[in-house]
């Protein structure tokens, strides 16, 4: 073999060599990449850019609210707080991590109370949670530090929801579909009057324009922006009037997402706290709505969704909790204790109007951003005559 060929033999030796070395360095330096250690609780509070990170910590309680994180007596599986230290007391220097349908079973603190202290990995998008610095809509959680590392069943749904939500109610009717439609529904994140702003915001938000939400009696489209007590802003309507049973605006009924909706400040005045029921005069600043003394009709599109919000309460509301116990009845002249009416119209608008896309939307916002609990006369309107037919 002469020199030459030695020498290109040599060359073709080497150039196989240094790509051989540059592929480990590369998948060294993927592999580096890839393993990246999980950003630090701190570190998450100060990005908030909404890209998506990991992030490590430790489970410190539940957040209820923007300042408030209870550390027992869980009321829901629907977020958990973590910091960099188990003993954190400190709501600021806390995380707070939605916990979405799919992790429920395994990291929710209601289900899962003996998960305080234990760290927790999350893979998540940077955004605020509660008005707070938080992780959302996660796609991988798992504990660390040695622990156990759950992984939620694929979920075998073709709705909106866990198919197992309503399990314990199914094949049941009368008393007992109430009892276990009630123990269903009663779970859940409670959120502050301020909040519901933001809420109703989401939950009412036009199809046709993400700035706008829907007035639920005069049905105009109007800008987010416009919230207030102006004349021509609008504001929280209760459809289960806060006087029937009064109860305010503290947290628990007077905060919850499923009966209250967006409604110009007049309008809503001029409702107040009435009745439900057919007939009355034209309403002038919302068309299609009808009021006497001591009733409100609210007009064709959405009579069954004020049918449904007021069974709603009147089944998650029992008399626990420390807040009346609400029910549905016949009369139109409830005043001030915890009933409203008139049911045998509820029922008819509940079989009138059934459940419309933007009306099942906005169950699916709250159980899934909120307060992770649903309003079974939306998934399931037969419920009504079942329990009050």
């Amino acid at each position: 073999m002469n020199a030459s060929k030695l020498t290109l033999l040599g060359g073709k030796r080497l150039a196989v060599a240094l790509a051989a070395a540059v592929a480990v360095a590369t998948g060294v330096a993927t592999m580096s990449a890839s393993a990246a250690a999980p950003l630090t609780v701190a570190a998450a509070l100060s990005a908030q850019d909404g890209r998506s990170a990991t992030v490590a910590g430790y489970i410190v309680g539940q957040p209820t609210a923007t300042n408030t994180v209870i550390k027992s007596g869980f009321t829901g599986d629907t977020a958990i707080a973590i910091a960099d230290s188990a003993a954190e007391s400190s709501t600021s220097r806390m995380l707070y991590v939605q916990v979405t349908a799919a992790y429920r079973s395994a990291f929710g603190l209601q289900s899962n109370p003996g998960l305080m202290g234990r760290q927790v990995t999350v893979t998540g998008t940077l955004t605020a949670y509660f008005s707070h610095g938080g992780l959302k809509d996660p796609t991988a959680m798992s504990l660390s530090g040695g622990g156990s590392t759950p992984t939620p069943a694929p979920s075998t749904s073709t709705g909106p929801y866990d198919p197992t939500y309503y399990a314990n109610a199914l094949g049941k009717t009368g008393p007992a579909l109430r009892t276990a439609l009630h123990n269903i529904i009663k779970v859940q994140t409670k959120i502050t009057y301020a909040q519901v702003w933001e809420g109703l915001k989401a939950t009412d938000q036009d199809p046709n324009n993400a700035n706008n939400v829907i007035l639920i009696y005069s049905g105009r489209s109007q800008s987010k922006t416009t919230n207030g007590g102006g004349v021509n802003d609008w504001n929280r309507e209760h459809v289960w009037a806060q006087s029937h049973g009064d109860f305010g605006t503290a947290t628990g009924p007077g905060t919850d997402l499923h009966h209250l909706r967006p409604e110009d400040v007049t309008v809503n005045s001029t409702r107040g706290n009435k009745d439900f029921d057919l007939g009355g005069s034209a309403v002038g600043e919302a068309p299609g709505n009808y009021t006497d003394t001591d009733s409100w009709e609210p007009r064709n599109a959405v009579k069954g969704d004020v049918a449904r919000m007021l069974m709603y309460m009147a089944i998650r509301y029992e008399g626990e909790d420390g807040w009346p116990n609400l029910e549905l009845n016949n009369s139109t002249s409830n005043g001030s204790v915890p009933y409203i009416g008139k049911l045998s119209v509820l029922l008819q608008w509940n079989q009138q109007d059934p459940p419309d896309t933007f009306e099942k939307r906005r169950n699916q916002v709250i159980y899934a951003n909120w307060q992770g609990n649903r309003n079974p006369f939306i998934d399931h309107p037969e419920w009504a005559g079942a329990i009050w037919g």
